[in-house]
């Protein structure tokens, strides 16, 4: 997932956290708020009726004409009089009047109210549920209550507050046992309010709207600022990493501001690869001298080498010609020193083919032959005339093999004579040979003291040789390394655990190299 996907959700995340607690704080504010004020209409609806019911009991009721519909109440003791023209009046006691002022109040949708108690003179006045809660809960000494209701889908607030006697009141009510003071019962006033329920929803849906139009706005503001400053200069920054150092224009500006962060590691970025330039200037030019060193250092082990090879065997020429000077007529002396002044030439040649070949990549004859027989002349002619040496043979090819043969012969007398020499012509000289899966192995091992481990990864360099000057130019090896390189195969060199060292042949074998059968 991509840096800046990963830093819009965490950032949408904390917006909707944040958001989700301002909404429901606001919403539950709101609820509390609507609440409030509707128990505070309901406070003030109660203390009007109140003082309307305190102005009806200090005139003693009120007197209505009586008319159809406008009855007697069987509840009051004077519950008419006539007056001096003959018309009867009705009597309305503060109950009476509360009970008409709340039907008059509901047909105008404000709400309304009643009046009750828990020691009845109406019927019609009974307590419901809350009413009861209620009236318990005066009679604890709580002073008012107010619950929200929800009937039928349909919510309300109700609000009670306890109703004391008073003086005028001890005139319906004195023979009920009341004092002045005591709680005859309550007033009960319910406000619709599904109007302010409505409002909140539509205000939560109003906040709810706006709060995904910012979450949506901020998030896309976040995604094209990030992906300006920082996504685009971290792809340039990326861009130039890759192309270093092959693209060394480190003078270009750097895009966008420099001095944020990302700027300044742009700016560390670029001191960085003129450092490495920089480094990398003085390692070139201190490999150039340890190669220049090292070049010396070769040629002139190569100059020692090889003077002291050519100039053995030139002596010895001298010699024989200086004696065949001396006698130029013994046909035994000249047929003698002929011979040797032959051996000499062919020792020279040698040694000039054997730097011939170090750069020079001759092509690979390919032969059938017998490679376990082969081994056996090689090891003969290395080792003979040394009766220290015992030679132990373990040669399981068995089969003709398709290689390099010559080149293969030289590998393995170049091994064999390193061998001998290590061993100081006195020692256990053990040669193997096997085909292993489609390669044929060659391994090489002496008894003598094995080689350094600070020469193992040298041995096989051009001109590199432990030998004393004039015992070896240091190309055995390396001839050696290149002749089974050519064959494709591998020449590797280690230590054994008893001591000596063993030398591993491993040159690959196509699939119609070899021909099943026995050697005879």
């Amino acid at each position: 997932m991509q840096l800046k996907i990963k830093f819009i959700i965490f950032i949408g995340l904390v917006i909707c956290c944040s958001f989700g607690v301002t909404f429901y704080r606001a919403s539950s504010y709101q609820e509390e708020l609507v609440v409030e004020m509707a128990t505070r209409q309901a406070k003030m609806l109660f203390h009007q009726i109140r003082i309307t019911r305190q102005w009806v009991a200090d005139h003693n009721g009120l007197f209505l004409v009586k008319t159809p519909g406008v009855e007697e109440s069987p509840f009051l003791a004077e519950g008419s009089i006539q007056d001096k023209e003959g018309n009867w009046l009705v009597k309305r006691n503060p109950a009476m009047v509360t009970r008409e002022l709340s039907s008059y109040a509901a047909k105008e949708g404000i709400g309304h109210f009643s009046v009750t108690s828990l020691k009845l003179v109406n019927p019609d006045n009974a307590p419901d549920d809350f009413e009861r809660r209620s009236l318990e809960k005066f009679d604890k000494g709580v002073a008012e209550v107010v619950e929200i209701e929800e009937i039928d889908g349909k919510h309300r607030l109700r609000y009670m507050a306890p109703l004391s006697v008073g003086e005028r009141c001890l005139g319906c009510h004195d023979d009920q046992g009341y004092a002045v003071g005591d709680i005859r019962g309550g007033m009960n006033v319910t406000i619709p309010m599904d109007w302010a329920f409505a409002e909140i929803k539509t205000n939560n849906r109003m906040l709810l709207n706006i709060g995904v139009a910012t979450i949506a706005i901020v998030a896309l503001m976040i995604f094209v600022m990030f992906d300006r400053l920082v996504v685009k200069r971290l792809k340039w920054l990326a861009e130039e990493m890759d192309q270093y150092p092959k693209n060394r224009n480190l003078n270009s500006p750097v895009p966008a501001i420099i001095s944020d962060e990302i700027g300044t590691l742009a700016q560390h970025y670029r001191k960085l690869c003129q450092r490495l330039d920089r480094s990398q200037q003085e390692l070139d030019a201190s490999r150039e001298q340890v190669f220049q060193s090292e070049k010396l250092a070769a040629l002139g082990r190569l100059v020692a080498g090889v003077s002291h090879e050519i100039n053995n065997p030139l002596g010895g020429m001298q010699n024989c010609i200086q004696t065949l000077r001396k006698h130029p007529d013994n046909p035994e002396t000249v047929s003698r020193y002929l011979e040797l002044l032959s051996q000499g030439v062919d020792r020279i040649k040698n040694t000039v083919q054997q730097l011939l070949k170090i750069g020079r990549k001759e092509p690979l004859v390919l032969q059938l032959g017998n490679v376990d027989q082969m081994i056996r002349e090689c090891l003969e002619l290395t080792c003979i005339g040394r009766n220290d040496i015992l030679i132990d043979t373990y040669l399981g090819v068995q089969q003709p093999v398709l290689v390099g043969m010559e080149a293969l012969r030289q590998v393995i007398v170049n091994l064999a004579g390193n061998a001998v020499q290590a061993m100081n012509n006195r020692g256990t000289l053990t040669v193997t040979s096997r085909v292993g899966g489609e390669s044929l192995v060659i391994e090489v091992e002496d008894t003598g003291p094995g080689i350094a481990p600070q020469n193992l990864n040298k041995i096989f360099e051009p001109f590199f040789t432990t030998k004393d000057v004039g015992e070896g130019t240091g190309l055995g090896l390396s001839v050696s390394y290149s002749l089974v390189e050519g064959m494709g195969g591998e020449l590797t060199a280690n230590n054994k655990a008893e001591g000596g060292a063993s030398f591993i042949v491993t040159i690959p074998l196509d699939n119609e190299s070899t021909i099943s059968g026995e050697i005879s």
